[in-house]
């Protein structure tokens, strides 16, 4: 609609005013077209009549409804212009506290000269990953972006920081770098983040000065490449500079100072390490004390100093270049105190012994006469001749302060140099972001040189800017498919061309220049000549020392005094030459020719937006401002190439005050940064957007029945909200639709909200005229009910006082009581009439119904005996017929079984007879054996005895030789020892073997223990079910009987009954018939008894036979025949009687006892034998070592004999054949234990191979010794009778050596048979143990099939075998175990239909097999094992929630089972006896436990990980984004900053508080699925609770649009969601609802009223889980959604912090920490379960492990 229409009355207009620039009005009368004057009322009630032209009418500007005030984006406001923004900027500054604020593309950051709580660690983590516009403003949410769209879009970035000195540039620009610094950590150890914060102090101290306007000014620009790899972490960084203000070295103004540098270094004077720069304090420096201040308030220059010398170090700039440094810096400030005296005539002195130039020349290094000379003098280069000119003192002086400029200069560019190389890192970069800190459009009273370049960059930078906004909202309306329409707007390229093109500004400076008499007057007049035309140009009218030049901003009067010299920044050559003769290195080379500016000009190579302009001669390259242009050229290009984010910095007020609002400066800088020029181009086309869906939800009340639709999709929506607006607004060029968005021209929204304004004050007032008329109604019905029930009394009063006397009266009672009395006796008689008829009725009535039922029970009563005959005689029919059936079945299936089970016993009973009589014949053998070893070893006791004699004849002759064989025997005693010490070694390993194998025997030994007893507890279960099955055998004959006995009086009863029975009696005859077939099958079972028990009787004779037999064979070379007699039995008659068979085994296991004493007798035998063979090999050994003493006295063997004995000597070791020979004699005993057959052939093929191979030995030794007398022979031959019998001596002696190691095999195979023939007769024992069981099962079986043929089978439950709870496993399937029950353990699988801690179960009960075998190496295999497979499971599946509840739980359980069972008191108080005593026995787990319980805490940390990376998307669009609450609507318009995200709505997930309490029920049935321990599951729930109520407050107090009395009703609404969810699952106790104490006193303080001063203490006083600055927060940043609601006062706020000003806070951070964790701890919970009763399911493939 036009805008004409909205000055209508009670709406708001701005008004120019001179002091707070805009002032508001309201409208006291509608205006219409023609009206001349505009009626308003001001704020302070003076009304004003607003002069209006009715042509032309220039109405004030509109102001914005309250809703739209203090927006986010100033783009949202439905009135774009220069007061709206004015106004917005000052609620949210002044009011809300808050710095940020969007304005398109554009983040305006207002300075708060106060330290905020906004740029904490825990708020960069809050704003990572957001969208720009789902946060409050804040230059995270900038730098976010900017790194956002570098790793989606991957391109690069920049971020463009401009603004006045004192506006927060530079702040800005470190917390955008910080922010980049903690989200994108390096990947690197150098941490290259942190050397890129380092540098900022740096360049703030060499760069940074306090001015005016600002405590720490910039004086140079700065752009700061940030580069980052391809997984976009930090990996370098690269600073370029412009513009370096080099006057502030030798000058400052008035409170102002020089760069920080100087005075840190001067506050550091008096330390010993700046001893030699001869600093003094900076008030004696001319350099540092011109400004007149030479301190900062709250600045400690000292305590920057250390800060700056410790990012020298961080960034790896040694000590001595810091020295270096220093001395620059030191000799400057000397420079600057150098006297230079006039010495009149237009010359000057400098006094040779200046103690500043003498330090200054000391620093540095140069020649102090020289200097002197050529400061004072200059050289002028004629055509003929050289002259050189003294110098008056104003030129000497600015001849030393343009070196000490320059020196500056190039230390400046040295320290920016060395800080990139620091910086840099080889390779290259993947992409990057710039931050451009640069001043902003300036203008003073006085501007000179610096400020046309600074003003000359913000026109290029203006240009970029206007270009990408222009850009931007093409790429919007092409998005939106709305037609672009071109814009007019403000190009700043005649000004650009103004400055840089051909004859221009520049060109015109550059080309005066070049002229040695150039002056800035006569350049002045080439400007006014050349450039006169322009219209941005201009001269102005008093003074012809200046000009005028139009900037986007503002107009600019710039003098021109001391252009020329600034940009030629001359320095004579003379000073030059003696800077590059110094003898300082350091120096010296910042004077070379090198292009310096190639070194600090590296960027990017991008192609340029525009050709840049070149300039006419070289020589102007030289120029500052020729090489500020080529700077700013590549600076532009680098811009063009990248995708750039604008921050624009303003400075509130000039007295640094906080939150202090000057409009006129805030309006100024405005219009300097471009923001209401932004403001202007978004007014010209549709600034208002608004979605479809907000849109609808916030305008549905002014929808009509034709415009809504029946359904709810976003089609229908969107229909409905273009038939709203087509309706509502009939101008269509005042809207667009786009295909998400609704586009509106200014004062669109504004409109709309009137309308609904007007609807909802319509609806209030219909609503209050409809309460108020009842409220009436219900006033009026009271009053009239009253007065009725008045009139009523007065009225009857007034009646009864005119009709009623005594006599009326009297007359009255008397009539009523002959009514009475008449009305009672007609009564009387009528009730007496109705009795007696009633009473006779009844009579007759009762009588009836009595016959009748009478009648009836005898027809009842005889049907029933009718009944009972019929029944009864058809009952027994059919009982009858189907027991004749079911007993013919029965006899002839069980006659069947029997035939089986007598066949397969005789089978059974022949086989083992035949494995008895092999078992003895295999014994025989055996002892045969032992008698041939016996015979072998007397052999080998008599050629022991020849042995000694032949010693005791070598004893003789060895006497005659004892002195020379004295030498020979020191070498044979170390032989001697050799031989002991390998001797030693040898017995060491036989008897650690023997000693291992008798281990492994002793283990076999119980194993068959324990498999006898479950073998003899299995026969006994047998033997009592074969005793129940013959007692209900005989019980069911006996039954029988009495059956038969019941049919014959039955037959003989059917011959009496009547007539209608005699069918009956028929049938029953013909089953009669039947009876002698049964007698028949009858007596031939019997027959078939006794034969067998003739063939039991045959059995047990051929048996009693066999035994005899076998008890002869075993005991016949053992005992006497009378002994053997009385072990056999020779009573055939009665052999098959069960009693004579028990004692026929007793007497077998006698004749084994007996076998086996005597085998125990010949073992005892055997080991005396082989200890007097012992003994015997003992006293051979003391002969040798008499014998060796002997030896002893030889001394003159030669060398030829002692290397035959060693050669002898080595060739009769025996160990590696001993030791082959055990290793075989084990593999052996391996394979003999495989079956009991294949035992008895391997022993005697064994033993024929030992006995063969001692035979092959004692034949081989003989072979050897006959092999060495022959030895002897030869050398007796040739060296003499003597040394003949020397080397028989030393044969005789090796000899003994040999027999000596074969008398110990022999002992050892001696013990190794004894032993392996001790566990022979074990296993013949048990062989006869299991005989005898079967024979005992044979009888009970031979019981049953003697009753089994008059008995009915009946089956009975077996008895429940006794587990101990432990589960038996090799050692080889250890990794199969844990691979199955830990590794390939699937809970969605396997695990659904079992018990969920069955593995922790399984695992302990392998654990208590392993303790009780005490195997310390096992368990730790065992443990170790476990833990890492968890672990293993656990990294591999680390997202896997439902595995990570699996696995919590299980290893919970197991800790606790461990606990349970460790044997500690204080965990066995609640066991049950049996769990007592399955405790662990040998082992302390404690330390295991505290292994497992760490990975418990992992598992669950892991647990909270996972849950809550799957619940953070829905906490926020859930708790605060979705309405949960019908008809309440708190939509607002977004602005641009949400425009990038054009899809449809319904493409996108929307999540509630359903979404949030859908993943909370199913966390929670995951955990009860899996039997967590419900202390746990309790305490998960509350961390989830307390991540949802942080994540929840932490938005909120990012976010102003939150901030509402609606938003508090819906989230208090979602909180009663969360608490009735708890309820349902009863989880009340869990405390989860106290972490959301805070944000429901949040809530409630967006609802509560906030006016008086008893809400202020009630908020004070409820508040208690926020802090102040939290509360604070809440109440500036509430935000009205309607015209209804009020903002909060400032003094209200004040009362309020008055109010917490006493309280004591922990905290005082804005947002709470969310990645808090509540300790974990694993309380003790035994567990009920028995492990005995536990069973493996064969799911888990775990048939390896054995229940014991």
């Amino acid at each position: 609609m036009p805008l004409l229409e909205l000055y209508t009355k009670y709406n708001r207009v701005w008004i120019a005013d001179e002091e707070a620039i805009w002032k508001s009005a309201e409208i006291s009368r509608d205006f219409n077209l023609g009206d001349n004057v505009l009626e308003l009322l001001l704020e302070d009630g003076t009304e004003l009549p607003y002069p209006v032209d009715p042509s032309t009418p220039q109405l004030p500007p509109l102001r914005n409804p309250d809703i739209l005030v203090g927006e986010n984006d100033l783009t949202a406001l439905s009135y774009l212009h220069e007061p709206a923004v004015l106004h917005n900027l000052k609620v949210r500054f002044v009011e809300s506290k808050i710095i940020y604020t969007y304005c398109g593309i554009i983040l305006v950051a207002v300075n708060p000269y106060k330290q905020l709580h906004i740029y904490g660690d825990a708020i960069i983590h809050a704003y990572s990953g957001q969208n720009m516009g789902d946060m409050d403003p804040h230059i995270f949410a900038v730098a976010e972006e900017a790194y956002k769209q570098m790793a989606r879009d991957h391109k690069n970035q920049s971020i463009i920081v401009s603004g006045e000195s004192g506006a927060g540039k530079t702040v800005s620009a470190r917390f955008a770098m910080r922010y980049f610094a903690v989200v994108s950590k390096s990947g690197s150890k150098t941490r290259v983040e942190d050397k890129v914060l380092a540098s900022n102090p740096i360049t703030e101290a060499i760069g940074n000065a306090k001015t005016t306007r600002n405590d720490n000014s910039s004086r140079f620009g700065k752009y700061t490449e940030i580069g980052f790899d391809r997984r976009y972490r930090i990996i370098g960084a690269n600073m370029r500079t412009y513009l370096l203000e080099k006057s502030r070295v030798v000058f400052q103004t008035d409170n102002e100072r020089n760069y920080h540098i100087f005075y840190q270094l001067c506050s550091c004077a008096k330390r010993p390490e700046f001893k030699h720069l001869k600093l003094l304090n900076a008030d004696k420096f001319q350099y540092t004390c011109l400004g007149g201040d030479i301190s900062i308030e709250g600045v400690d220059d000292a305590k920057d100093m250390e800060e700056t010398r410790q990012t020298f170090s961080l960034l790896g700039l040694k000590e001595d270049f810091q020295a270096d440094v220093f001395k620059v810096l030191a000799a400057i400030l000397h420079l600057g105190n150098v006297e230079i005296r006039s010495s009149g005539d237009d010359k000057s002195s400098i006094p040779t012994r200046d103690p500043h130039l003498s330090v200054f020349c000391e620093l540095l290094q140069v020649n102090s006469a020289d200097l002197v000379r050529w400061l004072c003098h200059r050289r002028i280069v004629l055509a003929a001749e050289t002259v050189v000119k003294p110098l008056p003192r104003k030129r000497v002086i600015n001849a030393r302060d343009a070196l000490a400029k320059q020196i500056y200069a190039h230390l400046f560019d040295c320290i920016i140099h060395r800080i990139n190389t620091a910086l840099k890192v080889p390779g290259k970069h993947h992409a990057f972001i710039g931050v451009l800190d640069i001043y902003g459009f300036e203008t003073f009273d006085i501007n000179s040189f610096e400020q046309f370049c600074i003003n000359y960059a913000n026109e290029k930078l203006q240009q970029q800017f206007n270009l990408h906004v222009f850009k931007l909202e093409q790429e919007e309306y092409m998005k939106e498919d709305i037609p672009w329409t071109l814009i007019d707007f403000y190009d700043n390229q005649p000004v650009i061309d103004l400055i840089e093109a051909k004859l221009g500004i520049l060109d015109l400076l550059d080309e005066e220049c070049l002229f040695p008499q150039g002056t800035d007057q006569s350049w002045l007049q080439k400007l006014y000549n050349y450039l006169n035309h322009s219209p941005l140009f201009e001269k102005p009218k008093l003074r012809n020392e200046s000009f005028v030049m139009q900037h986007f901003a503002d107009k600019v009067e710039y003098q021109c005094q001391g252009f020329l010299e600034k940009n030629r920044d001359a320095l004579y050559e003379e000073l030059v030459d003696i800077m590059k003769e110094s003898k300082f290195p350091f120096l010296a080379n910042f004077f070379q020719e090198v292009d310096l500016a190639a070194v600090n000009n590296k960027g990017v190579k991008v192609r340029p937006a525009r050709p840049g302009v070149k300039p006419t001669n070289k020589q102007l390259r030289t120029s500052v401002g020729d090489k500020f242009r080529s700077s700013l050229s590549l600076l532009m290009e680098t811009l063009n190439a990248t995708t750039p984010h604008y921050v624009r910095c303003i400075k509130p007020n000039d007295e640094k005050l906080p939150f202090e609002y000057d409009s006129g400066r805030v309006v100024q800088q405005l219009r300097a940064c471009g923001v209401l020029e932004t403001i202007r181009i978004s007014a010209q086309s549709y600034p208002s957007r608004w979605t479809y869906i907000e849109f609808y939800s916030r305008y549905s009340i002014l929808t009509s029945h034709e415009d809504t639709s029946e359904t709810s999709g976003f089609s229908d929506k969107k229909q409905t909200c273009m038939n709203v607006l087509q309706r509502l607004i009939q101008d269509s060029n005042q809207y667009k639709f786009g295909r998400t968005k609704i586009f509106f021209r200014a004062g669109q929204v504004a409109y709309l909200e009137k309308l609904r304004l007007d609807r909802l004050r319509g609806a209030c007032i219909t609503i209050q005229k409809h309460v108020r008329g009842w409220i009436q109604r219900q006033k009026f019905l009271r009053w009239r009910g009253a007065a009725i029930i008045l009139q009523q009394y007065f009225r009857g009063t007034r009646t009864i006082r005119k009709t009623v006397s005594a006599a009326v009266l009297k007359q009255g009672w008397a009539a009523l009581i002959i009514q009475r009395h008449w009305r009672g006796y007609r009564v009387r008689q009528v009730f007496y009439i109705v009795r007696l008829a009633t009473v006779t009725i009844q009579a007759f009535t009762r009588g009836w119904l009595a016959r009748r039922r009478y009648k009836k029970m005898l027809q009842v009563q005889k049907a029933l005996v009718l009944q009972k005959y019929a029944r009864a005689w058809l009952a027994r029919r059919r009982f009858q017929t189907m027991r004749r059936l079911v007993l013919n079945v029965q006899l002839s299936f069980r006659v069947q079984q029997l035939r089986k089970k007598v066949e397969d016993q005789n089978k059974e009973n022949h086989g083992l007879m035949e494995r008895l009589t092999s078992l003895a014949n295999t014994h025989t053998q055996t002892a045969n054996r032992l008698q041939s070893l016996e015979v072998q070893l007397e052999k080998s006791t008599n050629q022991k005895t020849s042995l000694e004699a032949r010693e005791k004849k070598a004893k003789e002759d060895a006497s005659q030789a004892v002195a020379n064989l004295q030498v020979q025997l020191e070498t044979l005693t170390l032989d001697k020892q050799k031989l002991e010490k390998m001797y030693e070694v040898s017995i060491t390993e036989a008897k650690e073997n023997f000693d291992q194998r008798k281990r492994n025997l002793l283990e076999e030994k119980e194993n068959e223990a324990r498999l006898r007893k479950i073998a003899e507890n299995s026969i006994e279960l047998l033997r009592q079910d074969h005793e129940k099955e013959l007692n209900s055998l005989k019980e069911e004959i006996r039954r029988l009987k009495e059956e038969k006995a019941g049919l014959v009086r039955k037959v003989e009863e059917g011959a009496q009954v009547n007539a209608d029975l005699q069918e009956q009696v028929v049938q029953l005859s013909k089953h009669v018939k039947l009876l002698p077939e049964l007698r028949r099958e009858l007596n031939s079972m019997q027959n078939q008894r006794n034969n067998l028990d003739r063939k039991i009787k045959e059995q047990s004779e051929q048996a009693r036979a066999k035994m005899n037999e076998f008890t002869r064979q075993l005991l016949g070379e053992v005992v006497e025949e009378e002994v053997l007699q009385g072990l056999t039995t020779s009573d055939s008659e009665k052999i098959y009687e069960l009693e004579d068979l028990i004692t026929a085994f007793d007497r077998l296991q006698k004749a084994t006892r007996i076998l086996e004493n005597h085998q125990r007798e010949q073992k005892e035998s055997y080991e005396t034998q082989v200890e007097g063979l012992t003994l015997k090999v003992e006293h051979v050994q003391n002969e040798n070592d008499k014998l060796q003493n002997l030896f002893q006295e030889k001394s003159d063997v030669t060398d030829s004999i002692r290397q035959e004995v060693s050669r002898l000597s080595s060739e009769n070791l025996m160990i590696p054949e001993l030791k082959l020979q055990i290793s075989e004699l084990q593999r052996q005993k391996q394979d003999l234990e495989a079956q009991v057959e294949v035992k008895t052939r391997d022993l005697e093929d064994k033993t024929q191979e030992i006995s063969d191979v001692l035979q092959k030995k004692i034949q081989e030794e003989s072979s050897k010794c006959r092999h060495l007398e022959e030895k002897s022979e030869k050398l007796e031959e040739s060296k003499g009778q003597l040394e003949d019998r020397n080397e028989e001596l030393e044969e005789e002696n090796d000899h003994l050596k040999r027999l000596h190691q074969m008398e110990s095999e022999a002992k050892t195979r001696l013990r190794y048979e004894a032993a392996r023939l001790t566990s022979k007769n074990m296993d013949f024992e048990e062989q006869l143990d299991q005989k005898d069981r079967l024979i005992k099962k044979l009888r009970s079986q031979i019981k049953s099939l003697e009753l089994s043929q008059r008995a009915k089978q009946s089956s009975f439950p077996l008895i429940p075998k006794d587990y101990l709870g432990m589960l038996e496993y090799k050692r080889d399937h250890e990794a199969k175990l844990i691979q199955n029950i830990i590794l390939d353990l699937k809970p969605k699988g396997v695990v659904v239909k079992m018990m969920p801690t069955l593995p922790a179960y399984i695992l302990l009960m392998c654990i208590r097999h392993v303790d009780y075998l005490n195997d310390d190496g096992k368990l730790k295999s065992l443990m170790n094992s476990i833990i890492s497979g968890i672990k293993k499971v656990i990294m591999t599946y680390h997202k896997d929630l439902v595995l990570l509840s699996f696995w919590l739980s299980n290893t919970c359980q197991l800790l606790n089972c461990l606990k349970q069972y460790s044997g500690e008191e204080e965990f066995m108080k609640r066991n049950t006896p049996r769990q007592k005593k399955n405790c662990l026995q040998n082992f302390d787990l404690s330390e295991h436990r505290q292994i497992i319980s760490d990975l418990a805490i992992h598992i669950y940390h892991q647990f909270i990980s996972v849950m809550e990376k799957d619940l953070i998307p829905t906490i926020v669009p859930g708790m605060l984004e979705h309405e949960s609450l019908q008809g309440i609507s708190s939509m607002k318009p977004t602005g641009l900053r949400k425009r990038s995200n054009s899809v449809y709505e319904e493409d996108s997930e929307t999540y509630t508080i359903s979404s949030i309490i859908q993943r909370l029920s199913l966390f929670h049935d995951i955990m009860m699925q899996h039997d967590l321990e419900q202390g746990l599951v309790r305490l998960v729930i509350k961390q989830l609770f307390f991540m949802i109520g942080a994540a929840t407050l932490n938005n909120m107090m990012l976010r102003k649009d939150m901030c509402s009395c609606r938003k508090g009703m819906e989230i208090r609404c979602n909180i009663s969601y969360l608490e009735e969810w708890l309820k349902e699952k009863e989880l009340q106790s869990s405390n989860a609802m106290d972490t959301l104490k805070s944000l429901s006193q949040a809530a409630w303080l967006l609802q509560v009223n906030k006016s008086t001063d008893e809400d202020a203490r009630e908020i004070s006083e409820k508040c208690t889980e926020l802090n102040s600055v939290q509360i604070v927060k809440i109440l500036n940043s509430y935000t009205p959604i309607d015209d209804f609601e009020k903002r909060v006062t400032s003094s209200f706020v004040k009362k309020v912090q008055s109010l917490l000003q006493d309280r004591r806070e922990g905290s005082t951070q804005l947002i709470l920490d969310a990645d808090y964790r509540f300790q974990v701890m694993f309380p003790f919970c035994p567990s009920t379960q028995a492990l005995e009763l536990l069973q493996v399911p064969q799911s888990l493939h775990l048939g390896f492990l054995t229940r014991i």
